[in-house]
């Protein structure tokens, strides 16, 4: 385990922090005991989660909400409107499940088109933020690794900005995929937008050379060192990133990781646990360049690119 940062005072404060939806210091080794249970969506049972939230994620951005939104602004709500257009083509339901809410723009933007929606993070600090700046969803506390909201309540489960691969061993993803599985009504749909561990294989632009970063908020300037690396036996990308600040205070140094999954591994995956495959392409979606918009081309059934997105039909039988 790494050393958790201490954030400079001057940094906004919240309540106190955990992790967002997977472990940040050492990702590869979530703990094992059980989350208190809370109440959950339309129609469902009390929230059991499969794993403890410690007292801090040491993310600088997930722990301060206010400032992750300043870092990356999303005034036009372009991945929540991604979301809305994708499940409404598929014939989605209303109840949603949004697991990874963060900072709830997305389940928000999906409450105003007229779903129901339950918006689920581990972190307090983002629930709490989420609850008082994008209001509508209900806002629970959830680990995508492992959750019990009853069977068949939503029609749908988004899992945006690779919120999904948090889930960093095959026993995570397993509880992950068996969660959804439950929660989906028979035909519910699992959307999901994530990094592409197929782009590494042979692509290396965006490893092991520090990419940096900077912006201003309320008086400081925030500059990002970032570095890539491959963890080949773990499967994993692992970001280090130290941050500075011009008010004086000391660098952070953060780290945190994804899961690299291939788009056959996530197929069969999937299948194991009785989802059929809609779609699973590379773009155009909310974070890709060009980024898609409401009249972009179909889908490229490729995945050359960084990104991957997922529609996923929950199998009408019972396993």
């Amino acid at each position: 385990m790494i050393d958790r940062p201490t954030v400079p005072p001057r940094r906004p404060t919240a309540p106190p922090p955990v992790q967002r939806t997977g472990p940040a210091a050492d990702p590869a080794a979530p703990s094992a005991a059980t989350a208190p249970p809370q109440a959950a969506g339309p129609g469902a049972a009390a929230v059991t989660t499969a794993h403890t939230t410690p007292r801090t994620s040491g993310n600088l951005l997930t722990d301060q909400p206010a400032l992750y939104e300043a870092r990356f602004p999303d005034p036009g709500r372009l991945a929540g409107r991604w979301a809305e257009a994708t499940l409404r083509a598929h014939g989605a339901g209303p109840r949603v499940l949004d697991l990874g809410c963060g900072t709830g723009r997305d389940a928000a933007h999906l409450q105003a088109a007229g779903r129901r929606v339950v918006a689920a993070d581990l972190s307090p600090a983002m629930l709490h933020y989420a609850q008082r700046h994008h209001p509508g969803p209900r806002y629970v506390t959830a680990d995508l690794r492992g959750f019990d909201f009853g069977r068949g309540v939503f029609d749908a489960i988004t899992c945006l900005d690779s919120a999904l691969l948090y889930c960093h061993t095959g026993a995570d993803l397993d509880g992950l995929l068996a969660s959804c599985r439950r929660a989906l009504a028979p035909g519910g749909l699992l959307l999901a937008e994530l990094r592409n561990g197929a782009f590494f294989l042979g692509n290396t632009e965006l490893l092991d050379t520090p990419g940096h970063t900077r912006f201003d908020w309320q008086g400081v300037s925030y500059s990002a060192t970032t570095t890539l690396r491959l963890d080949r036996a773990g499967q994993l990308l692992r970001r280090r990133r130290v941050w500075t600040f011009d008010d004086g205070s000391d660098p952070v140094e953060q780290h945190s990781a994804w899961r690299l999954l291939f788009p056959q591994e996530l197929r069969h995956l999937l299948a194991s646990h009785g989802f059929r495959v809609h779609e699973l392409h590379d773009g155009p979606g909310p974070r890709t360049e060009p980024a898609w918009s409401e009249d972009a081309p179909p889908p490229r059934g490729t995945a050359d690119g960084d990104r991957l997105h997922l529609v996923a039909e929950r199998a009408p039988y019972e396993r």
